[in-house]
């Protein structure tokens, strides 16, 4: 396995993805879930400072295995998915070595776009049985999901409340390079 990018313009592949999610539920558990669409695009550049990842998330492919919650973190309660279909991120810059470091940049929903750090840790690049190149990435962040206008909640009767505020958001992805041909 090689642990060097080659310089060029990579895209995710989605079926080797995966754009994740935790929350705190009721104050005793974890709901876990996935968007299963998205697409990014990674251009490296000649030095990791060079690099940058652009990404889009379509917000309508929430899902976190429960099709009544689904819908109603689709709705305008949470993710408002007709009004805002999409999430981007958009990086401004790193910080590190190229094993592990922090990937700064503009996380975007429902219009409001503020500044994330995900730490990432690099998977490697190999060449595939069919000849393609690949580099796998796994990245963690956490926000607050109040920050980003999502704010429906409903008070607990033992007291506190059934969404917690802070979103852990994992991303387990792919990126391949194109062929030259």
């Amino acid at each position: 396995m090689s642990v060097t990018l080659t310089p060029g313009t990579w895209k995710l592949d989605q079926a080797h993805t995966e754009v994740g999610f935790s929350v705190r539920h009721a104050g005793i558990s974890k709901v876990r879930g996935a968007f299963t669409d998205s697409d990014a695009t990674l251009t490296v550049g000649e030095s990791l400072e060079g690099s940058k990842v652009e990404a889009v998330v379509k917000t309508a492919s929430f899902d976190s295995n429960d099709e009544n919650r689904d819908g109603h973190v689709k709705s305008a309660d949470f993710f408002d998915v007709e009004q805002f279909p999409e999430m981007t991120f958009v990086s401004t810059g790193t910080a590190g070595d190229h094993e592990e470091f922090v990937l700064k940049g503009n996380l975007t929903i429902k219009e409001t776009t503020l500044p994330v750090e995900f730490k990432v840790e690099f998977g490697g690049v190999a060449v595939d049985p069919f000849g393609a190149t690949r580099a796998g990435f796994s990245a963690t962040t956490q926000i607050s999901r109040k920050q980003f206008g999502i704010t429906w909640n409903a008070a607990l009767e033992a007291g506190g409340v059934l969404v917690g505020d802070k979103v852990t958001i994992n991303v387990d992805s792919a990126f391949v390079l194109p062929s030259a041909n």
